[in-house]
């Protein structure tokens, strides 16, 4: 039976299985519970169309993309998954049957720790996209134990605690522990009879845990594939056990580790290999299973690379396809570049990662050794173009003791994208000019895009049912160029002026609660959200903030004419990140003393929101 059936249905099915499973009566049960229980039945509800979902790819032939990223900042999915189920209406009216607030259950659910910035919320608007449009599009990803930090601030200085997201069951992942794979690390590499033999020092097992991307009321269920470090038998003998499998933990234990040390760089070095060879050894070799060759790969499968951190992918293809399957080096590498892409996402030389030769070789020789020989087919290549010694160094995948990622990124890619007009071509005209001038055809731009679905139906859905009203219930971005006919109709005006006003008053409610800060809901609300970065260009803000502050106090015609801002900031500073830890404790010092100051409180707040993530972003965005 579907208990998704009619409202009745559903609160009758939601009583009995908040019952049977935590035993107590419905009506003493706790919040906590009915979430779960929602969690339970609304994963549940996946389970048939994931299953078609997952036979469909296996029976026919279907070009499926995985997306390889370090961050997935997925927010909360119960909201999400309700509504692409299409049963949200249904759950909505069983819970006011049971006098259950929907709203506040769906903020039980912890926001996954599993992402930052703008990177990870790439990678779960392309998911759930794909998803909704029903393309085989599947992520890969660490299961991280606990997130960036929770963020609080004391005197204005960013500090940090754990943000431990899976301390309570989460509803939406299931263990697969069929598929999991030993990843080596450290040892020796060496080549005996033209065969290259890798002894490793120790194993350490990836156990992927999948998590369902729900469509958008399609049926179609794609999944997000997370790896968790776990110990096997293998591990060197100066270690003790125990100290084993407290480091091996260390890799799916933390978002971006400190690197200011070596140890760190070790750390994030091992992320990177651990879950790009995990997901890439695992879906070789069911290509192989299936199919009995690799000719027709790059027909089937794309692996893309978001940002340089899963490049190793690139090498690690090498290996698996040399090393277990004894290609020869040129088939591999016809098949490797094919199958690989690349988003490329800073123009930034100094932001461009980077790896030492002394830090890197010692943890991954075998890659290593790759890496080193990918290198030389590439300098030999440009020296048969013509090109001079100064021109090979400078575009090399290792040069001055370094392994340059991006280089590796584009050089063993079919394609490059930027993520902007603007910025892909700059990189092609500036920072990457070399590499574009060597492969004409492979730069390309994909703009960024967005999830509507969360960022307008779910969060604003007065300002959704407005614009359906107005351009109709479709999903063509063109259609909202109907929305031109009313530039200059005042009762329209009017309306998205009161739903704009609701959304920027229930967010002053919201810093008023727990800042204390009273802002006020008729000012202009100047928004800057994103990762603390001294690139991310907030100290300008901040300086814009002072300029304005003293001519508030110092001009009176200004006074009188300025229309009353509050600027509005959320944003992390990584923990080592010192500079950028000064900059929020900046913005807070300015803020005290302006939002202090009764001579121009009434025309200029500003406010440091705490710990923002996608939960808090889902206030700020509509207001």
């Amino acid at each position: 039976m579907n208990p998704f059936k009619d409202a009745e249905t559903f609160a009758n099915a939601f009583v009995d299985k908040l019952e049977k499973t935590y035993a107590v009566p419905f009506k003493a049960s706790t919040p906590r519970q009915q979430y779960h229980t929602l969690g339970m039945l609304a994963r549940e509800r996946t389970g048939m169309p994931w299953l078609y979902t997952k036979h469909q790819l296996a029976t026919e032939e279907h070009k499926a993309i995985h997306y390889f990223s370090m961050e997935f900042l997925m927010g909360r999915l119960i909201t999400n998954n309700l509504y692409n189920l299409g049963i949200r209406d249904v759950v909505e009216k069983a819970f006011d049957s049971l006098g259950i607030d929907l709203g506040d259950i769906e903020h039980l659910e912890a926001d996954a720790g599993l992402g930052n910035g703008g990177l990870g919320r790439l990678a779960a608007c392309f998911l759930d996209s794909m998803a909704s449009l029903g393309y085989p599009g599947y992520g890969n990803g660490i299961r991280y134990r606990y997130g960036l930090f929770e963020q609080t601030f004391e005197d204005g200085h960013q500090v940090e605690l754990p943000d431990d997201w899976l301390k309570e069951q989460y509803v939406w992942e299931v263990r697969v522990e069929e598929d999991a794979l030993a990843i080596p690390f450290g040892g020796e590499a060496r080549f005996e009879n033209g065969r290259a033999i890798y002894e490793p020092a120790e194993l350490i097992k990836a156990v992927p845990y999948d998590i369902p991307v729900v469509g958008e009321e399609n049926g179609v269920v794609n999944h997000l594939r997370l790896w968790n470090a776990e110990p096997t038998k293998v591990f060197p003998e100066s270690m003790h056990g125990f100290e084993y499998n407290a480091s091996l933990r260390q890799i799916s234990g933390f978002l971006y580790p400190d690197d200011m040390t070596d140890e760190g760089k070790r750390l994030r070095i091992k992320q990177q290999y651990f879950f790009s060879a995990a997901g890439v050894r695992s879906l070789l070799k069911k290509h192989y299973a299936r199919y009995k060759t690799f000719d027709n790969l790059n027909d089937l499968l794309v692996f893309q690379i978001n940002d340089t951190h899963p490049a190793l992918i690139i090498p690690e293809m090498m290996r698996v396809l040399l090393d277990e399957f004894a290609l020869d080096y040129d088939t591999a590498w016809h098949i490797t570049k094919n199958t690989c892409a690349y988003t490329n996402h800073t123009l930034m030389a100094e932001a461009l990662e980077t790896w030492p030769i002394q830090l890197f070789e010692p943890i991954l020789p075998r890659i290593y050794l790759l890496i080193e020989e990918i290198d030389k087919r590439f300098r030999n290549t440009l020296k048969h173009k013509g090109y001079d010694e100064s021109a090979i160094r400078e575009l090399a995948i290792i040069e001055e003791g370094r392994i340059r990622m991006a280089h590796l990124a584009i050089v063993g890619s079919f394609s490059v994208n930027g993520v902007a007009a603007l910025h892909t071509k700059l990189l092609k005209e500036a920072v990457m000019q070399p590499f574009d001038a060597l492969y004409p055809n492979k730069f390309n731009n994909k703009t960024n895009g967005i999830t509507h679905r969360r960022w307008l139906k779910h969060i604003n859905p007065e300002l959704s049912q407005m614009v359906f009203d107005s351009a109709g219930h479709t999903r063509l971005p063109e259609a909202l160029q109907s929305l031109e006919a009313y530039a200059n109709d005042p009762a329209w005006h009017k309306r998205f002026e009161a739903i704009k006003y609701k959304h920027k008053h229930a967010l002053a409610e919201r810093i008023q609660k727990e800042q204390g800060i009273e802002i006020d809901p008729n000012s202009i609300f100047d928004v800057q959200i994103k990762r603390m970065h001294e690139y991310k260009r907030q100290l300008m803000n901040a300086l814009h903030i002072m300029a304005i502050y003293h001519r508030l106090k110092t001009e009176p015609k200004f006074l009188e004419t300025y229309v009353p801002h509050t600027f509005i900031f959320g944003a992390k500073a990584a923990t080592g990140y010192h500079y950028a830890k000064k900059i929020i404790k900046l913005i807070n010092t300015i803020a005290k003393k302006v939002n202090q100051d009764d001579t121009t409180n009434d025309y200029l707040k500003v406010v440091f929101v705490e710990n923002y993530n996608v939960t808090y972003a889902e206030h700020i965005i509509p207001a």
